[in-house]
């Protein structure tokens, strides 16, 4: 009997040893996972100036009429007429594109209204400008007043569609890298500047999101100059 009671309380010790150092382990594994896990997320803003790089500039005339065919000769000497006025502008031809005019006849819509029209048929014109050298579309678009001379009136946009001429920048893949860097360095700064209050040391990088550009008019009165700006989301791990 005395040899069972001391064979069980053996087994019972190797047991409770095991379980001890079990539980230890299972406990310092929790701890370094804690640690692990420990973590400060920054954000790292860059922001850019930039002139667009593109212009698109859709000149629209409108013309009047009661004869299609002296309705379409009038049509053609104004769209001759923009044309010369911006390849003596220096616009290239290859920049320049003309649009079928577009015919309404306004008789055939007086169902819809109680008015009598003056004029049977109203063609909407453009003339389209897509350049890349946005100083001489500036320049241009400040002039347009001349064809008025000529006896072609550019009209703006119906229903507030939006500016008269479209600046975009399209020269994003050249600066990116260079902004990506700088937000990721502001990100850590800013890290740093936690790890320090804190009283610990900034560890690696635990996950890294660069976020979406954004381009965007600096205001509206200088629609050629862009806002680009990235804001970029690191996480680092905390050491003690």
């Amino acid at each position: 009997m005395k040899s069972i009671s001391f064979q069980f309380m053996g087994e019972a010790l190797v047991l409770a040893i095991g379980l001890f150092l079990g539980g230890r382990a299972i406990k310092q594994g929790i701890v370094k996972f804690k640690e692990m896990d420990r973590t400060v997320t920054a954000k790292g803003l860059s922001e850019k100036e930039v002139q667009a790089d593109k212009a698109t500039w859709p000149l629209k005339f409108k013309e009047l009429g009661n004869d299609p065919a002296e309705l379409y000769e009038r049509i053609e000497a104004n769209t001759n007429a923009v044309v010369s006025f911006l390849k003596a502008g220096g616009v290239k031809e290859e920049e320049i594109s003309v649009a079928p005019p577009t015919l309404v006849d306004q008789q055939a819509n007086m169902s819809y209204s109680s008015e009598t029209v003056r004029y049977r048929y109203k063609a909407n014109c453009v003339v389209t400008v897509v350049s890349k050298n946005v100083e001489l579309v500036r320049k241009l678009v400040s002039k347009q007043t001349e064809l008025m001379r000529q006896g072609v009136t550019i009209v703006g946009n119906e229903y507030d569609e939006g500016p008269v001429v479209t600046y975009e920048f399209t020269g994003l893949n050249t600066i990116k890298p260079e902004m990506i860097a700088e937000a990721t360095k502001n990100a850590r700064k800013t890290a740093e500047r936690f790890a320090e209050d804190s009283n610990s040391r900034l560890g690696k990088i635990r996950t890294a999101d660069q976020g979406q550009f954004s381009i965007e008019s600096r205001d509206q009165n200088t629609p050629w100059l862009k806002n680009v700006r990235v804001v970029t989301t690191v996480v680092y791990y905390l050491n003690d």
